[in-house]
């Protein structure tokens, strides 16, 4: 049986996770200028950084619950954030070529 503490622990490893992937995202968005490079960052970096944090937070700290299957905690630790990043940062955030941004000093 799951604990009170395993499912806070698991909620903030997803939390955090999706944090770093919207930052991650809109990063890539804002510094990259080609079409293709942001996805493909974000698609080879980004998990990396979510499995790092996930090591981080599940290993040293010892929070999250024990989900049972390797796949169903990869599912929640890493793709589930990643997709939720994605799209707070595609959804809810002005795109990077909308944003006034102020004049540069000379």
């Amino acid at each position: 049986m799951v604990s009170l503490v395993g499912i806070i622990g698991l909620a903030v490893l997803v939390v955090v996770n999706t944090a770093i992937a919207a930052v991650s995202t809109r990063f890539f968005r804002q510094r990259l200028d080609t079409d293709w490079g942001p996805i493909v960052y974000v698609a080879l970096i980004t998990p990396v950084l979510l499995f790092a944090t996930t090591l981080l937070i599940s290993g040293v700290l010892q929070l999250g619950a024990n989900l049972g299957s390797p796949q169903l905690a990869l599912l929640v630790a890493i793709a589930l954030p990643l997709v939720l990043g994605v799209t707070v940062d595609f959804f809810w955030m002005p795109a990077p070529d909308e944003m006034e941004l102020p004049e540069t000093m000379r």
